[in-house]
């Protein structure tokens, strides 16, 4: 029987977390540090673990008999946890310090795409203020303008005209904004079409494909208004016909998969391909993520009928090829609560009340959620996804914002559309 242990705090972790521990294989599942979600799962402990700490992460590896060690976020894959863990001998999921490069520079992304032919926007790279207002003199808009580290799913601004793009470009280079993220800015062309998460479980060489979803980016109704770390999420994505599947599988997931080889860097984890598709049915590689999405984590493992687990451990071992995934064949939708003023200044601390008023059939997720006092507190910008499941997507958008409706802290602010371009 394993006993594993995920790395995180949000509510991917938790998604991630809960869906381990309903397998048949496993005897404990620990989250380090978790939140207030894992922490009342039945199944799951917390632990007080400093997870920027390898050596302390071995060590309680190694104490707990840890058989897997599953990393959510992506600043220590970044940081080369898996890396520190498998040399330790822990088998631990998720690309090394040297593939997370994927996400963990866009400059690395954009050079790794052109390199290997595989479909993104065009794009230019720059380090310096001049050579980047002199690129823009001669670009159509609105443009992309990104800060080239990770920035928390922030660093990333949609310029609708020149005015605009000098002073986003002035603010990540000059005035370092999002600080080492932003000293070099890629900017990009902007690409027209619908967005869709295309995520799969890679072993190096070979992969199966998590099931298709879509979030929603945008802070506001109808897809407007700033950027977040994404305000809900459904799966399965209409957009992905059965024809761009089989385009992204060939074009993007195995092209990336046989290059990243090639350049003697071979890919396990979870490959998250953010993809534009226009209207002619063409799909464009936006960025890479080299862990699950968050919020799309949530309703895909609702969905999951697999022992997640075991998938990750034949990843490890590099048998996906022997290996097949269970779905769920429902919708799922999943509905992000935050805290009013996200992604911006917003106030922590506010007791959340009518969680227990849920019907049993929906799952709330928890993200940015701490426990005092037996009292469930907010903790961060996004606060809970609330998923729920039907054969038809609008009746699981139904159930989800029958559930959002009980739920209330005061200064929570949610989207009412999720799932709109699905369900038109």
């Amino acid at each position: 029987m394993n006993r594993v242990l995920v790395i995180g705090s949000g509510g991917r972790e938790h998604a991630l977390a809960w869906r381990i521990s309903q397998s048949t294989n496993v005897e404990s599942t620990f989250v380090a540090p978790g939140n207030a979600g894992t922490e009342s799962e039945p199944n799951i402990s917390n632990v007080v673990l400093d997870v920027n700490d390898f050596v302390a992460v071995v060590k309680f590896c190694q104490i707990e008999d840890i058989s897997l060690v599953v990393v959510g976020p992506e600043q220590p894959l970044v940081d080369g946890m898996v890396d520190h863990l498998s040399a330790a001998g822990i088998p631990c999921f998720g690309p090394s310090a040297q593939a997370a490069q994927l996400e963990g520079s866009k400059a690395f992304a954009k050079a790794f795409l052109q390199r290997h032919q595989i479909p993104t926007a065009a794009y230019g790279e720059f380090t310096e203020v001049e050579a980047a207002n002199e690129y823009l003199q001669n670009q159509s808009f609105p443009i992309v303008i990104k800060a080239d580290g990770l920035a928390a799913g922030k660093g990333v601004v949609i310029a609708e005209d020149l005015s605009e793009a000098e002073a986003t470009v002035a603010d990540m280079l000059a005035m370092n904004k999002f600080g080492d993220a932003g000293s070099r800015i890629i900017i990009e062309e902007f690409l027209v079409g619908e967005e869709a998460s295309y995520i799969v479980i890679a072993d190096g060489k070979n992969f199966i494909p998590m099931a298709t979803s879509q979030d929603h980016k945008a802070r506001d109704n109808g897809d407007i208004g700033p950027n977040t770390g994404g305000m809900g999420a459904y799966s399965p994505a209409p957009v992905v016909t059965a024809e761009i599947d089989r385009q992204v599988a060939k074009d993007v997931i195995q092209a990336t998969l046989d290059g990243m080889a090639k350049d003697g860097m071979p890919f396990t984890g979870f490959l998250y391909a953010g993809l534009m598709i226009d209207q002619q049915g063409q799909a464009k590689v936006l960025e890479f993520n080299v862990r699950f999405g968050d919020p799309e984590t949530q309703p895909i493992m609702t969905r999951l009928k697999s022992n997640l687990d075991q998938l990750c451990i034949a990843a490890i071992e590099g048998r996906l090829d022997q290996t097949n995934c269970e779905w769920d064949d429902r919708f799922a939708l999943g509905v992000v609560m935050a805290e009013r003023g996200y992604p911006f200044a917003y106030d922590k601390g506010h007791v959340i009340s009518g969680l227990n008023e849920v019907s049993p059939e929906v799952k709330v997720f928890h993200a940015g959620t701490a426990l005092q006092s037996g009292s469930v507190l907010t903790n961060g910008g996004r606060v809970l996804c609330v998923c729920a499941l039907d054969s038809d997507l609008a009746q699981a958008k139904s159930k989800a914002y029958q559930a959002v409706d009980k739920i209330t802290w005061g200064s929570e602010y949610y989207r009412t559309d999720i799932g709109f371009k699905a369900i038109k």
